[in-house]
């Protein structure tokens, strides 16, 4: 004679099970904080907050690019700056020995000290660099990427500042008139090197304004991201509380008609 109901049984060790697997779900949202980490939980959405997350982790190396650039043109800055100081002092050496009342001994001791500037200007033109590349050492533009896709970059004209690109290779103030033709060609070395400190100032200008923008984007995007895929941890918390519910009623149903049968097989014993 059956009187244990099975369908009755069977049908809550089912739904206990089920519960006790979205219990599972439920505190592993609780416990990361994330709503969203695989398929499973939401295909569509995992989606869109992976390529959103790709997004901010580009536009976070883009400002990691961007502080490089900015230390890049922050050392050309001061290269050419002492460039144009080395070029002032060359200026005021040919200027002084354009002049005749100067002895030969006098024009000697001039040509070493200019010979010492074009020298110091050469070093900073060879020896400046950030990674291993020169920044005043040759014409080569420098690209950076300002953004987290194709086509978002800046390109950077370094000037080279040897002694040969400024046309001063061979100078001399040992005679009046080389002194006198050396003041011109001095001249237009300031002209370019100043003309590259303006270009550096509008480079650093357009590098942190870029900047600016790509920390508004990210803070933007990584706000969204977090609506999509962050826990809500009070929906989460009821939804954890009504399933242990569910799951002890479930537990006590089965109780109670195992208890039940007991008690029934006892009378047929008697």
């Amino acid at each position: 004679m059956k009187v244990h109901n099975q369908a009755m049984v069977t049908f809550s060790v089912t739904r206990y099970q089920k519960n006790d697997r979205l219990m599972e779900k439920t505190l592993d949202k609780l416990s990361s904080g994330v709503a969203i980490r695989r398929a499973s939980d939401n295909a569509a959405g995992l989606a869109v907050s992976e390529t959103m997350r790709a997004q901010v982790r580009g536009l976070t190396q883009a400002q990691r690019n961007m502080q490089d650039g900015l230390s890049v043109l922050q050392a050309a800055n001061e290269g050419l700056n002492n460039v144009n100081g080395l070029l002032q002092r060359g200026r005021e050496l040919a200027v002084m020995n354009a002049n005749g009342t100067l002895t030969a001994e006098d024009r000697k001791a001039s040509q070493e000290e200019l010979d010492q500037l074009m020298e110091a200007i050469n070093d900073t033109a060879t020896k400046l660099e950030f990674n291993t590349k020169k920044i005043l050492g040759e014409n080569a533009p420098l690209t950076l990427m300002v953004g987290a896709n194709p086509g978002q970059r800046i390109d950077i004209e370094l000037m080279d500042t040897s002694t040969t690109a400024l046309n001063l290779d061979n100078i001399s103030v040992l005679t009046q008139d080389s002194a006198h033709d050396l003041i011109q060609r001095l001249d237009d070395a300031i002209i370019q090197t100043t003309g590259n400190l303006t270009k550096i100032g509008a480079y650093y200008e357009a590098i942190e304004h870029h900047m600016a923008n790509t920390m508004v984007k990210e803070s933007n995007l990584t706000s969204s991201l977090s609506k999509i895929v962050d826990t809500d941890m009070a929906k989460e918390m009821m939804n954890h509380i009504s399933l242990d519910l569910r799951k002890n009623s479930d537990q006590l149903i089965v109780s109670n008609i195992n208890q039940s049968v007991s008690e029934v097989l006892q009378l047929f014993r008697k």
